[in-house]
């Protein structure tokens, strides 16, 4: 696992730790130190923390002029156990929202398991993004299997064409522009 690193390509425009309104700015990290584990596997020392035991993310990048950021995960994500998805949004998504971020692209190609509790957080994160929304893509197929059994269809936009986007041939701008036109043919017919 130690061997899965974030995305790099886009840190020559965008490093979180350099952005003052991320949630991560100024913080320090040795890039050859592994200091996080999921169970008793050291990961990749550029994943950063945000409060579950199991699941790490990079912000890829932030727009704030536009409204949207790209975030990639990693790990399992548990909400049964260890209610990840309050975590993550009291610690970074509602962080990101106070700086005008309303549209999320989340990267999953990483997210080995999901294990669901209720959807209470994600129906908060929903409302809370009144002209925004959030895309959840190349999640693999069993996780949006269990994506299925809470509806999280309500709030995120997931699975079909999401899961397969070739989203390293593009740039930040280019991904966004393209998440944005599939939203609105979604979500404004």
């Amino acid at each position: 696992m130690q061997n899965i690193e974030p995305y790099n390509r886009w840190e020559k425009i965008y490093k979180a730790n350099e952005d003052k309104r991320s949630p991560y700015y100024g913080q320090i990290f040795d890039e050859y130190l592994c200091r996080n584990t999921i169970y008793d596997h050291y990961i990749h020392p550029k994943w950063d923390e945000f409060g579950s035991n199991t699941l790490y993310l990079k912000i890829l990048y932030a727009n704030y002029d536009s409204g949207y950021c790209i975030i990639e995960l990693m790990g399992e994500w548990n909400d049964c156990l260890y209610n990840d998805i309050m975590h993550l949004k009291r610690n970074i998504i509602e962080h990101l929202e106070d700086h005008g971020i309303q549209k999320f692209i989340l990267i999953g190609e990483n997210v080995l398991n999901f294990h669901y509790s209720d959807d209470s957080y994600y129906e908060d994160w929903f409302n809370d993004i009144e002209d925004g929304w959030i895309i959840a893509i190349n999640f693999r197929e069993h996780v949006l299997a269990e994506f299925d059994k809470i509806n999280l269809n309500y709030y995120v936009l997931y699975g079909g064409n999401l899961s397969a986007v070739k989203w390293r041939t593009l740039s930040p701008i280019k991904l966004y522009e393209a998440m944005d036109s599939y939203a609105g043919k979604i979500l404004n017919p």
